[in-house]
C-alpha cells in the first residue's frame, strides 16, 4: 500500500514545522499514517493524497482537503451519502447542446467553422449567480471533441464544454481564436441562465489548458469582444503547454523536441496583473515531454514580475494523460475557494 502526495510549489518559511517528503510509503496503519502527513504539513505547502486503495479515497480526501482528523469511516461515508442525496434532490440541472458560439455572419458561412465551434452548456436549474467553469478538451489540436467532464457535473455549477477547429485543418491562431470566442460568449450570455459574469472560470486539459492559458495571458483575444482577460475568476489547466505549442510549431516546420517560445507561448505573455493561476501537471518523471518542467519556469517567471496569485501542484505518481483524474477534486476546491472569497468581498 502507498500513498502519492502532490504539493504546491511554494517554498515553507524558515520557522515552518517540517514537510514530509513528496512522496510517502506507509506500510502501518494507514489511516493513522494520512493524519500523521497532515499534520506535519507545512502551512504554506498544500498537500493532496491519493491512494491505490479505492475504499480509503473518500477518508483522504476529507482530510486533504479539510483537514478533518479525527472523524470515523462509518461517521464520513454517512456524511458522503447525505451530500450526495441533498445534491440529488435539491438540484436539478439543465444541458443545452450545440450552441453555436460565433455570433457573426461570416463565420457562421465557413460550414467547418459552424460544424466546430459550439459549446454544450450544464447548468443548475432555478438558481442564481452561479459560477461556469469553462472546459477545452485536450487531444494536441489535432484530435477530441466537446465534453462535459462528469467529474464537474452535479456541484452546484455551469460547465460549458467547447469545441473548437483543429490542426491541420486550420492554423494558428483560428483555434485560439475559436478559445476566445467561446469564452466571450460565456461572459456576454451566462447571466441568460442565471449564472453570473463575475465568476467564469477557465480550465482544460492538456492542448485545452494551453489554449486557456493563451487566452487569459495574451489579453488581445478577448480585447477582440471588449472583455478584460482579468475579469476571468481563475484559470487552472491540467498539464497545459506554457512554451510555443508543438502543433504550432510542427505547422511552422519547427522540431517537436526544438522548444520555442514566441507569440504563441503562454510564457511569452507573463504579467503581474494576471487572474490567480493554480497550474497542475501530473508527476516530472511521468509527464509528456518536459510539460512539469514548463509548468515551473511559468510559475517562477509568473513569481519575478510580482504576480502572488500563480501556484504550481504535481500529481506524483500521475502520468499526463492519468493526472486529469485526481486534478479535478483540486479544481473544484479552487473554485469553490475563490467563490468564497468572490462573495464575502461583495
Amino acid at each position: 500500500m502507498y500513498f502519492h502526495t502532490a504539493r504546491i510549489s511554494a517554498q515553507p518559511d524558515g520557522d515552518d514545522p517540517p514537510v514530509e517528503s513528496a512522496t510517502d510509503r506507509c506500510l502501518t496503519d494507514r489511516k493513522t499514517c494520512i493524519e500523521q502527513r497532515l499534520e506535519l504539513r507545512s502551512p504554506n505547502v498544500n498537500t493532496a493524497f491519493y491512494t491505490d486503495d479505492v475504499a480509503l479515497i473518500p477518508y483522504i480526501y476529507t482530510l486533504a482537503f479539510s483537514n478533518i482528523i479525527n472523524i470515523s469511516m462509518k461517521q464520513l461515508l454517512l456524511t458522503f451519502l447525505l451530500c450526495g442525496a441533498l445534491t440529488s434532490f435539491s438540484q436539478q440541472y439543465v444541458t443545452i447542446p450545440d450552441i453555436g458560439y460565433y455570433t457573426d455572419s461570416s463565420s457562421r458561412k465557413e460550414h467547418y467553422t459552424t460544424s466546430q465551434c459550439k459549446l454544450d452548456l450544464y447548468y443548475p436549474k432555478d438558481k442564481k449567480g452561479f459560477a461556469t467553469i469553462i472546459w477545452f478538451h485536450g487531444g494536441g489540436i489535432t484530435g477530441g471533441r466537446k465534453e462535459i467532464p462528469k467529474e464537474l457535473m452535479d456541484k452546484g455549477y455551469a460547465i460549458a464544454g467547447v469545441g473548437y477547429r483543429l490542426s491541420p485543418r486550420v492554423p494558428a491562431p483560428s483555434y485560439i481564436n475559436d478559445a476566445a470566442a467561446a469564452v466571450a460568449w460565456v461572459f456576454k450570455n451566462i447571466s441568460q441562465y442565471g449564472g453570473s459574469n463575475k465568476l467564469i472560470f477557465v480550465s482544460g486539459h492538456s492542448a485545452g489548458g494551453y489554449l486557456g492559458m493563451m487566452i487569459t495571458l495574451d489579453k488581445k483575444y478577448l480585447a477582440a469582444y471588449n472583455i478584460d482577460a482579468n475579469n476571468i475568476a481563475g484559470l487552472i489547466p491540467f498539464s497545459g503547454q506554457t512554451i510555443t505549442h508543438f502543433t504550432v510549431r510542427k505547422e511552422k516546420g519547427i522540431p517537436e523536441l526544438q522548444p520555442t517560445i514566441d507569440e504563441y507561448a503562454p510564457l511569452y505573455h507573463i504579467r503581474k496583473d494576471a487572474p490567480p493561476m493554480l497550474l497542475i501537471t501530473g508527476d516530472k518523471e511521468m509527464e509528456l515531454l518536459g510539460r512539469y518542467e514548463e509548468n515551473a519556469y511559468l510559475n517562477r517567471m509568473m513569481k519575478l514580475t510580482g504576480n502572488t496569485t500563480t501556484r504550481l501542484l504535481e500529481l506524483q505518481g500521475f502520468d499526463h494523460g492519468a493526472m486529469a483524474g485526481p486534478a479535478f477534486p483540486l479544481l473544484l476546491r479552487e473554485v469553490s475557494n475563490i467563490v468564497t472569497t468572490k462573495t464575502a468581498n461583495q
